[in-house]
């Protein structure tokens, strides 16, 4: 949990959640279980358990402590649709979003059917509150694209595609209801290295669709040691219903 997040697309993390198992490829080399499991068995650390799924109520209230709005991005070190998260949690997490309007909420998932499922059952007035944004990762064709078609399947107010890692030429887009991508490279040790026509086909299919285009970062040994311009630009566009970070440079998406 950070109220100030390196991540360049948000402003803080909340993780009322914790902990995830892999699903597909894009979950090979997860930064996230990585940092986690180097803290398995430290008592007393939040990530005593490693990379185990377990539930924090005692974070749920987090976001209505930070007074001045920020972009949220929901559960960091895990994914918040997760089959071993109860429906009734997820309920109440976003009972907090409804009522931490001043904020903005990023979910992200690769659950992407009970998602759909959720989003047009139980929980579609979560769906709906215009300050949270539903995302899907797309690392492939054969895992990521699916997801596309789930989330463009619900009503979320704002839906955004996180195709990081990029791991192949994903070809035409249908980004029909898509209103932000986020383009970027693997890093860490055994990273698997991001094709530029790969990133450049993407954007400029955004570009001919209007949608917001957003590139996080080349990839490497270390998330930033190849930088993020593409083609000399920092592409910074977000979805035009929030402000963009403070301190970013806005580019045409």
């Amino acid at each position: 949990m950070s109220d100030r997040s390196t991540i360049e697309w948000t402003d803080a993390t909340w993780n009322p959640v914790r902990g995830c198992t892999k699903i597909s490829p894009g979950c090979k080399h997860c930064y996230a279980e990585r940092f986690a499991e180097r803290f398995r068995g430290v008592p007393g650390h939040p990530f005593e358990q490693g990379f185990d799924i377990r539930l924090v109520p005692e974070k749920l209230d987090q976001p209505l402590r930070w007074r001045s709005p920020r972009r949220i991005f929901v559960n960091s070190m895990s994914d918040l649709f997760h089959d071993q998260v109860p429906v009734e949690y997820i309920s109440r997490v976003g009972q907090i979003m409804q009522v931490a309007e001043w904020h903005t909420f990023q979910i992200l998932t690769k659950r992407h059917e009970r998602l759909r499922s959720l989003l047009n059952g139980e929980l579609q007035w979560m769906g709906s509150l215009s300050n949270v944004w539903f995302g899907v990762s797309v690392e492939d064709r054969e895992f990521g694209l699916p997801r596309v078609e789930s989330l463009r399947a619900t009503n979320a107010h704002i839906r955004f595609l996180s195709v990081e890692p990029l791991l192949e030429d994903l070809g035409d887009l249908d980004l029909t209801g898509i209103d932000w991508v986020i383009v970027g490279g693997e890093s860490g040790a055994h990273y698997r290295a991001m094709a530029p026509e790969w990133a450049r086909k993407i954007r400029n299919q955004c570009r001919r669709a209007r949608v917001s285009f957003f590139f996080k970062q080349w990839g490497g040994h270390r998330p930033k040691s190849l930088g993020r311009l593409l083609d000399g630009i920092e592409w910074n566009a977000m979805p035009r219903h929030s402000a963009p970070k403070q301190d970013s440079i806005s580019a045409l998406g």
